[in-house]
């Protein structure tokens, strides 16, 4: 069993909170998709969304405060990281009910490969994946291109076994969230809330992670909610069938709007700049260098 856990933001800190739910929605249906049915799906969040999530999903509900003291979508880093990773950690809890073999903790608005659980069963001797190779996406674009780096960008980015996450005894899903933050300790801070450091934080505990074989993840980024405030700039691939069929992701834009703002004068502008200041970021560079 691999059970895939998630996180909401507060309503008081997200732009349209309804938005955030249709996002969640596409990421369950793209999740829906998986090849193997031996998976489920935990939702720890304020507030339960407003449509049906299915048999698949349990959402978890909690009372904690909201990150940031006013309405808007960014707490600061600290206190994103304090919101997410104590309802990552309640999500484990909640988890346990399943006896879960594997985990991957994904973000509320990507995507994932429709063949990750079958793959994850096909090789039980593993300790574990690291996706250092995906997408990033644009719904607001039609388009995408190549991500390589994917797990020091994207959350959605880790499957490990549930044992690695050592989930304390003696807190259950209706613990105050200072004592789930007591509970977990350092591992809350270091790979619940944050993802960058995550490979190299398990192996420095023994857990070596394997490269996922295959890109299996998708970063939605122009959403006007993400945390980090990333965008799909430059030239991108237009929406095609690699995404429908492998990811569930369903064309956005008709294809002459979905050309114009892929491959249109204002993205190869942006590529353009992109390339002039690498170039002068590089020559800079090797001028230091030589003297």
């Amino acid at each position: 069993m691999l059970v895939f856990v998630t996180s909401m933001r507060h309503p008081r800190n997200a732009t349209d909170y309804s938005y955030n739910e249709f996002l969640l929605r596409q990421t369950l249906e793209s999740i829906a998709l998986q090849t193997s049915s031996d998976y489920h799906v935990y939702v720890v969040g304020n507030r339960e969304p407003d449509f049906s999530m299915g048999d698949k999903v349990t959402y978890v509900n909690v009372d904690f405060d909201p990150p940031a003291p006013v309405h808007g979508p960014h707490a600061d880093r600290s206190g994103f990281v304090r919101d997410k990773g104590s309802k990552i950690g309640l999500g484990l809890i909640a988890a346990q009910e399943k006896n879960p073999d594997w985990v991957m903790i994904f973000d509320a608005d990507d995507f994932v490969h429709r063949s990750i659980v079958s793959f994850v069963h096909d090789n039980p001797g593993s300790s574990g994946w690291v996706i250092r190779r995906g997408w990033v996406y644009s719904q607001a674009r039609n388009g995408y291109r190549k991500q390589d780096g994917f797990n020091g960008t994207c959350g959605t980015s880790h499957i490990l076994p549930y044992d690695a996450y050592a989930v304390p005894q003696g807190v259950s899903i209706s613990s105050s969230q200072e004592e789930v933050l007591s509970a977990y300790g350092e591992t809350l801070p270091a790979v619940l809330g944050a993802h960058r450091n995550a490979a190299a934080w398990f192996r420095e505990r023994g857990v070596e992670l394997r490269e996922l074989p295959f890109r299996g993840a998708v970063y939605h980024v122009d959403t006007g909610e993400n945390h980090s405030g990333k965008e799909l700039r430059g030239v991108a691939k237009p929406w095609d069938r690699l995404l429908a069929d492998e990811f569930g992701i369903p064309s956005s834009k008709k294809k002459a709007a979905t050309i114009w703002r892929c491959i249109g004068p204002v993205a190869l502008g942006q590529s353009l700049a992109s390339l002039f200041t690498r170039a002068l970021r590089r020559a800079r560079q090797m001028f230091v260098r030589a003297n």
